[in-house]
């Protein structure tokens, strides 16, 4: 049985901890709401060069560019986009497991973010790059990692880069995605919003009028394309982290809370029970 000094120590330690959680919940939140506002502000203009690549790779069909090369996939490169911190809840946890399923034999992998980096050392998986990239994310780190992933595919180090990240729905969803990077391609993970199917883009005859000419536009478009694609996702890792570690110390504050509750209402029998029992005490001394 605890006594009342071990009570009210453990009541003081929870109390810290509450207060450190609570804090840690509220920075979250007073950043979450701004990386959300960015991960679905830019999803439109993603959509809408995403729509523009597909149909115009579609419509040509003798133009040809290094980054639409399909080779066999003997060699790739894997992007992983995790989190710099932890206590997110499982979020990292669940991108790692997707990462560890490819085979590490043919498989080079670039980090992005502290955590990344951490687990794939751990793992003894071959690390080749580490990026990092601040709570706001710029579109100048996300240019560096898809202008190194593109370096290794145009030298035929790897035949296929792909890139792991948290896709964020809401402030209570975010699951981790496997997403083809290159060749650029179909995006087959996900279902881009008003974007047409191959085999309707392949059966459309309509003309379309590229200026100055479409070798231009789409080389123009296509390392362009690949790092908005790059920085979209890496602000829906930011909105999915911010958001799992807000929900994650409610949920570590609220436990407390609770603990300091059950713990309170066990000092307070004790400390009531040796009261009684001194009162007995003094009550059958006088009866003496």
């Amino acid at each position: 049985m605890n006594s009342p000094r071990d009570l009210r120590r453990r009541i003081r330690s929870v109390s810290s901890t509450a207060q450190i959680t609570k804090a840690m919940q509220m920075v979250a939140a007073s950043k979450m709401r701004r990386a959300q506002q960015s991960a679905l502000a830019g999803r439109p203009f993603v959509q809408m060069i995403y729509r523009i690549q597909r149909e115009a790779t579609s419509r040509i069909r003798k133009f040809k560019h290094p980054l639409l090369e399909v080779r066999k996939a003997e060699r790739r490169a894997v992007i992983v986009l995790a989190a710099d911190k932890g206590l997110c809840g499982a979020l990292n946890t669940n991108l790692f497991r997707l990462a560890a399923e490819f085979d590490p034999k043919t498989t080079i992998f670039i980090a992005a973010g502290k955590r990344a980096a951490q687990f794939l050392a751990r793992t003894h998986r071959q690390l080749v790059a580490e990026f990092r990239y601040a709570d706001t994310p710029q579109f100048t780190e996300a240019r560096a990692i898809s202008a190194f992933a593109r370096g290794l595919f145009l030298k035929r180090e790897v035949d296929q880069v792909q890139i792991i990240a948290t896709r964020f729905e809401n402030t209570l969803t975010q699951y981790p995605l496997c997403l083809e990077f290159l060749p650029v391609g179909e995006i087959k993970a996900i279902k881009i919003p008003g974007a047409r199917a191959e085999d309707e883009l392949a059966a459309d005859t309509g003309e379309t009028l590229f200026e100055p000419s479409p070798k231009a536009v789409l080389e123009y478009l296509l390392s362009h394309y690949l790092d908005i694609y790059v920085y979209q996702a890496m602000l829906n890792a930011k909105a999915s982290e911010l958001s799992a570690r807000m929900v994650s110390m409610k949920n570590a504050t609220d436990n407390a809370e609770n603990l300091i509750r059950d713990l309170t209402l066990e000092y307070n029998k004790i400390r009531q029970g040796n009261i009684t029992k001194e009162l007995l005490e003094i009550a059958g001394g006088q009866a003496e």
